[in-house]
């Protein structure tokens, strides 16, 4: 991967999962296609019955937002087989892969964890003990209520990908404040460099792996040189992090049952 795709700063990266700037060009506003992302979207009735199956948590809950290229399907495996299948939180996922193929990266994680896996969808809404995955080619957001919003496929890359960190940690920031958890894993560029800086000013948390578990130490060191990681965790420390910050979260917020 190549250098920035596009100067952006936290404040930006931000105000595109709001409303669209005026100071946007033209083509950046016909490319992006997001529209207000703070309005509720309308899903089927038989979309919203189904689910219903399993239903969201009711108030605050902690929401892990991950992001990996390179060597990342091994640093996500690791990660989500360490995890029990009643994690008390969400998570969301953005890998950078192909656009041109088929990405079958939730099915072969669904294959190495307890957790239940699936390729995000518009309208989906994140509930505890989850895996929610970024298609190829689509930026993820989240909004008003944990819902999923996608991207257009023609929305403008951000470090030179669709989809990107940025989007996903700046959206996970704004909605879920103290209880969002940024992980940002093995990879090329910078990409989260900005997300990081946005969950730290609504108050989560947030990792990065470590040089000698990396395949590609470009992505966490771009974050680790903002000055805004909490935790520099070799990869097979990060699940227990996890799951320690999780619990704490919980307590903190008073959610002392889980409803699914």
């Amino acid at each position: 991967m190549r250098g920035l795709g596009l100067a952006l700063s936290p404040r930006t990266v931000l105000a595109a999962g709001n409303k669209p700037d005026r100071q946007r060009s033209p083509r950046l506003k016909k490319k992006a296609e997001l529209g207000n992302l703070s309005t509720p979207l309308k899903t089927p009735r038989n979309a919203v019955r189904a689910k219903l199956i399993r239903a969201p948590a009711k108030g605050p809950f902690p929401v892990i937002a991950m992001a990996a290229s390179a060597g990342g399907l091994k640093a996500l495996s690791v990660i989500l087989g360490g995890l029990p299948a009643d994690f008390p939180g969400a998570i969301a996922i953005v890998m950078h892969v192909s656009p041109e193929h088929k990405s079958l990266l939730a099915e072969i994680l669904s294959c190495r964890t307890e957790l239940p896996v699936q390729q995000a969808h518009t309208g989906d809404i994140l509930c505890q003990s989850k895996v929610f995955i970024a298609p190829p080619n689509h930026h993820l957001y989240v909004v008003k209520g944990g819902r999923l919003k996608l991207s257009s496929p023609e929305a403008e890359k951000v470090h030179y990908a669709r989809p990107s960190a940025e989007p996903l940690f700046a959206s996970v920031a704004r909605v879920y404040g103290k209880q969002a958890v940024a992980v940002v894993l093995t990879g090329g560029d910078g990409d989260g460099s900005f997300g990081v800086q946005i969950i730290k000013q609504h108050g989560g948390t947030v990792i990065a792996q470590d040089r000698e578990s990396s395949e590609d130490f470009s992505m966490p060191q771009s974050s680790i040189n903002t000055g805004e990681v909490d935790f520099i965790l070799p990869l097979t420390e990060i699940g227990g992090k996890l799951i320690e910050l999780v619990a704490a979260g919980r307590q903190a917020a008073g959610l002392l049952n889980r409803t699914l």
